[in-house]
């Protein structure tokens, strides 16, 4: 069974930092993508970041975000993280982490992900 377990979420004043975390289990395969997205209320659902397990590189598709945002990978824990500097108050949303199978080319599109985590709140505020 496929999972993906989002933790690492919480309050945080602005400038402040916070790290994702995404644990995956049940893959069956080694050749994936995940990517980190995030939803504000009253809004749609975005593609924040991109690593695939080929080593094609990393993605940030948000353009508020580069150079605040790193997305990583630790194989020995299954885990994707996604380290959140400078914290601004527009990064506020509930923050997901999903896959795809069978593929090494990032996407920022939701509808390219088959499996989702449940989410993990992310708020910015004084």
């Amino acid at each position: 069974q496929v999972q993906l377990v989002e933790s690492g979420g919480g309050l945080v004043q602005p400038g402040g930092s916070l790290r994702l975390s995404c644990v995956v289990s049940g893959f069956p395969t080694d050749y994936y993508i995940i990517g980190w997205f995030r939803q504000a209320p009253g809004k749609e659902r975005e593609g924040v970041s991109c690593i695939s397990s080929s080593d094609r590189g990393t993605y940030y598709y948000i353009d508020s975000v580069k150079g605040r945002f790193t997305i990583s990978r630790d194989n020995a824990k299954s885990t994707i993280y996604l380290q959140m500097n400078s914290l601004e108050a527009e990064d506020t949303a509930v923050y997901y982490c999903a896959t795809r199978f069978s593929t090494s080319w990032c996407s920022a599109e939701s509808a390219d992900y088959k499996y989702w985590g449940q989410g993990t709140q992310v708020t910015v505020s004084s």
